[in-house]
């Protein structure tokens, strides 16, 4: 089922399969974004509950939007803001929908209430209450002007009962319905709502999500929720929605980004991914790595010893700034003497990385070859 294509944008193209950057409080952790564009990345991601709370949604307005106020002139993706506030309010939802199940919480829980109209939490700022609608997310993501944004949803953890799953996926769908009503009181042709798919691991749920995301009018679908307690069992209930999704529409896959699961991902008909996995992964000092080159490893982590005297760039076949110009063992330094300049360079080779690692898919795919990249790229 993988598939090349393209989204058109009033700020640009996105070439699909594709990866989205996050830029998740309205920046790029340790780049700016003319450092990401050097990379060939094609779109990022911002984050409306994080920006609803600093610096808020008329400040960015202020300034004209998102892409001024980043200095971005590519295409751009805001998700609502429900997944912040249930990962926040019940903690550890991130993990579970990763298939990490070996994890702690240390997350203040926030959340305070959910009811038929919305969500309401404290900030995590400064303790100031906040609700959260479907109205109120998709003005929000008025303001900051991204070309494409999604409607308001619940994420339920992997440890809800299939009872609890089918409720709050009801409550999804009138959320989502009612954030389509706001988004057509002002579609202005700018931008474009994703529905989300929820029903979590259960099959017949996620038929009845996806039958009410295509039944309605949204410009693409998002798959989101629990997708199972492990690897294989996310890798599965992706096959397993993408049996049952309209086809005729974009598909994203919400918040994965690991290698195999992006080839994974891409072979049941996913066109785009997000994560804060490259980066988040580069500021503790891993390097993103070929798996069938490491021993099935997806990284390689410079703070070790054995990186202390290796004088060879992280992949001799990269040819971003980290790779062209230093060395291992200097990346390994960076850590080791606490600089911000080592997480900063492996920044730059995560990013140019993951846009190498899309290259290739959409290459494999054009040349179909897919399936002989995919074996290379999955065997482990």
């Amino acid at each position: 089922m993988a598939r090349r294509g393209v989204l058109s944008t009033p700020h640009g193209i996105i070439n699909t399969p594709n990866f989205i950057f996050c830029a998740t409080k309205g920046a790029i952790k340790s780049l700016s974004t003319a450092e990401l564009a050097t990379t060939g990345a094609e779109i990022v991601l911002s984050n409306t509950y994080h920006l609803m709370l600093q610096p808020g949604a008329d400040i960015v307005a202020m300034h004209g939007g998102l892409h001024k106020m980043l200095n971005w002139d590519k295409p751009m993706l805001t998700d609502s803001g429900g997944f912040q506030v249930f990962s926040l309010g019940h903690g550890g939802v991130a993990n579970e929908i990763k298939g990490r199940r070996n994890f702690s919480s240390h997350c203040s829980r926030t959340l305070l209430k959910v009811t038929e109209e919305g969500a309401l939490f404290r900030s995590y700022i400064d303790g100031t209450k906040h609700w959260l609608t479907p109205e109120t997310s998709i003005q929000v993501q008025r303001k900051l002007g991204a070309d494409l944004i999604l409607a308001f949803d619940e994420c339920t953890q992997f440890h809800a009962d299939r009872r609890y799953t089918a409720f709050s996926m009801d409550r999804s769908h009138r959320w989502e319905f009612r954030s389509l009503a706001e988004f057509k009181k002002s579609d202005h042709g700018k931008q474009a709502l994703y529905g989300i798919i929820q029903g979590g691991v259960y099959e017949d749920l996620r038929r009845v999500s996806a039958d009410f995301v295509a039944n309605s009018d949204f410009f693409g679908q998002a798959i989101g929720g629990s997708l199972g307690g492990t690897k294989s069992q996310m890798h599965e209930t992706v096959e397993m929605i993408n049996q049952l999704i309209d086809h005729t529409r974009p598909i994203h896959l919400l918040g994965i980004g690991g290698i195999t699961d992006i080839w994974h991902g891409v072979k049941n008909g996913i066109d785009t991914f997000d994560c804060v996995y490259p980066t988040r992964l580069a500021r503790h000092g891993g390097a993103l790595c070929a798996p069938f080159l490491h021993g099935g490893k997806e990284f390689i982590n410079l703070n070790n010893s054995c990186y202390r005297e290796d004088i060879f760039p992280i992949d001799s076949t990269c040819d971003c700034y980290c790779c062209r110009k230093f060395s291992r063992a200097y990346i390994h330094h960076l850590f080791k003497a606490k600089e911000m300049l080592g997480g900063q360079l492996l920044t730059i080779h995560n990013a140019r990385f993951m846009v190498r690692l899309m290259e290739t898919i959409r290459r494999s795919i054009e040349n179909e070859t897919f399936r002989n990249e995919f074996n290379k790229w999955t065997i482990f």
